[in-house]
């Protein structure tokens, strides 16, 4: 790969590589992350029919009362709820087990807050 590539395209290049080992079911679908600068968003995803089963932005979640006794940062935090609220959602909708696709993006900082939050939600990956 040349050296002056940017980091989208490597971030994408990660992600196909991820994207040929994970498919997501209707029984067990794939909980797809989108990190940008902004906000960060979780997707439960059927690749078999291609359908969002459940999904959940850091633009919906509003400033609750109910913090966790985490010690996150304000960004953290938000991703953390999102993964609350999408773990939330993928109950309800009776999906307990998924396959975690972190969309190319290091397992670390705000990607493994919104993971940690899923998995207190209850989901296991």
């Amino acid at each position: 790969m040349p050296r002056n590539v940017s980091r989208t395209i490597k971030r994408i290049s990660r992600h196909r590589r991820i994207r040929a080992r994970i498919l997501g079911t209707s029984a067990v679908p794939r909980l797809a992350v989108f990190r940008s600068n902004k906000t960060i968003v979780a997707q439960l995803i059927d690749d078999t029919r291609g359908f969002t089963l459940a999904a959940a932005s850091s633009k919906q979640i509003k400033k609750t009362k109910e913090i966790p006794k985490i010690d996150f940062s304000p960004g953290l935090l938000r991703a953390y709820l999102v993964g609350r609220a999408v773990g939330d959602t993928a109950k309800k909708a009776g999906f307990l087990r998924v396959k975690f696709d972190r969309g190319g993006f290091a397992y670390h900082g705000k990607i493994r807050a919104l993971a940690q939050g899923a998995r207190d939600a209850g989901l296991s990956f």
